[in-house]
């Protein structure tokens, strides 16, 4: 924590700005809820821009995988990762699901 009412990420700390320790159970769960329905806002956002992405090698009749902007992607999960202290292997599991969930949404598209 930065101070007491900011996390490491500069937003406010648990729900209402309240300290984690001090939160209730069922406060500490629906924080829960609230960055669940982030996460998934943020996958159907990526997976848009994947679409979109999947529209335009389409018009011009590139290839579905481009293996050198898979692994960027990956490295690229790996550092911010680290930066927030996560496991990168759970990190790069996680994003290795969600390219191959648009690259089966891209070959069915076409």
């Amino acid at each position: 924590m930065t101070d007491d009412t900011t996390d490491d990420w500069g937003g406010q700390a648990g729900a209402g700005g309240s300290d984690p320790e001090e939160m209730t159970l069922d406060e500490l769960r629906e924080e829960i809820r609230s960055i669940d329905r982030e996460l998934v806002e943020l996958i159907a956002r990526r997976t848009y821009v994947a679409d979109t992405i999947a529209d335009v090698k389409a018009a011009h009749d590139l290839p579905t995988t481009d293996e050198a902007q898979e692994q960027a992607v990956m490295d690229r999960a790996g550092d911010n990762a680290q930066q927030f202290e996560v496991d990168s292997n759970l990190v790069k599991a996680i994003f290795r699901l969600l390219i191959e969930l648009n690259k089966v949404e891209q070959r069915e598209q076409r």
